[in-house]
This record gives C-alpha cells, structure tokens and sequence, in this order.
C-alpha cells in the first residue's frame, strides 16, 4: 500500500529513484526516466537518427525495467531523459500540459544503478542525481514551479554542481565501471562523452508500446 506520507502527491513535480520508487509516488500525467549511463542518452541519440529502441531486447538492468515499471502507471506519458535533452524534455512536458490544458503532474525517476539483475536494492549514480536536476531545473525556469522538497533538492544540487558536470560524469562509479569492462563496453569513452553533454540534444523520445521513438513536437495548441 502506498504511505501517503512519501507519495509527493500535493506537489506538481516530484522526484523518486527506481522502479520502488516510482511505486512510493503518487500516479502521475507525465513520467521522465533517467539512466544517463547509459541507457536513456543512448535512447535519445538513436532518436535523433529516427532509430527506435524496444525495450523487450535493450541491455539494461537499470532504465529499462524503470521504463517498464513506468508504462504501467494509467494514462502516463513516459519520456527518456538525460543530460543531453534535459531542456527539450521539459520543453515537451510544458507542451503536454498546455494539451491538456490543466496543470500536469509529473514524476521524475532518477534509476540508480542496481546491485544485480533481479535486486531491487541500488546503488547512488551521480549522473542520473545530475540529469534529474538539470530537467527539474529547466521546468522551474518554465514556471513548472510547484516542486517537491525531494526535488528541488535535486535541482540545486544540479545547479551548484554545473560548471563541473563532465568531470563528474566521467569521474563516477558508472564511468568507472564502464570503463573497467572493454569488452563489454567497447565504445565506453564515447557513451561518456555523450552523456555528459547538456542539452546538446532537442529530440525526446517517448515510450508507446513497449518502444522508445522520438516524439513529434507538434504545434501548440491556440488557446
């Protein structure tokens, strides 16, 4: 049963971390998962080459079973977040609300790094902390401002710490492990690289049956 003291219901934008996460908070229209290493930048760069990205076959024990978890919260918009789109993200969400023409309430799921496939215990992960922050962030700069504590906590953290985000990026446990595993992870300093790039992307993909596809921005509606 969901404990009304954590579900950040009273809150317009709210901040969680995991699929547990996701469950502690209370549904909302429009749902942001982050695994910025490096399953949601990947996402987003295959959108930018029109590519989609199924989840039934990604490789990823962390963003995908969030996105997964995500799809199933009714009537929810489910978007990739990173870095790299944080404001084309939250550009895309105050579309939304201005299509829904009432105020839309949104979950921004930071997914950590889990212990092992199957554990539902995590590990912090600096960088999705910082791509969380960066698109709570830009949607308080849009006037999505009625925030949680959890996350504006979140976006200062972000703010503080932006003049040095590639150094933290590349210098976080997920980089390290990255990089300690070549044959896994061959294009390891790339997907680094990419990763740690703010806003150097405005293409959001979105989840609709079970796959990742760029989302078209469609004209705002008159009012």
């Amino acid at each position: 049963m969901r404990d009304p003291a954590f579900d950040q219901a009273m809150y317009q934008v709210r901040f969680e971390w995991g699929a547990a996460g996701l469950d502690r908070l209370a549904p909302a229209d429009v749902v942001v998962v982050l695994d910025v290493l490096r399953f949601t930048t990947t996402v987003t760069v295959r959108a930018e080459r029109s590519e989609t990205t199924p989840l039934h076959n990604a490789p990823s024990i962390n963003g995908a079973p969030v996105a997964a978890a995500a799809a199933t919260v009714p009537g929810a918009v489910v978007l990739a977040g990173s870095l790299r789109n944080a404001d084309a993200v939250a550009e895309e969400i105050l579309r939304e609300q201005v299509r829904r023409d009432r105020r839309t309430s949104v979950a921004v799921i930071a997914a950590g790094e889990a212990i092992a496939p199957g554990d539902p215990r995590l590990r912090f992960a600096v960088e999705d902390q910082l791509g969380a922050g960066a698109i709570i962030d830009a949607l308080i700069r849009r006037g999505i401002d009625h925030v949680s504590p959890e996350a504006m906590l979140t976006a200062e953290s972000f703010r503080s710490l932006r003049g040095a985000l590639r150094h933290l990026v590349s210098a976080s446990g997920s980089a390290r492990h990255l990089r300690a595993r070549p044959e896994q992870y061959p294009d390891a300093e790339t997907d680094i690289r990419l990763a740690a790039e703010l806003d150097a992307s405005t293409v959001v993909a979105e989840l609709r049956g079970g796959v990742f596809t760029a989302r078209a921005l469609r004209d705002t509606p008159q009012r």
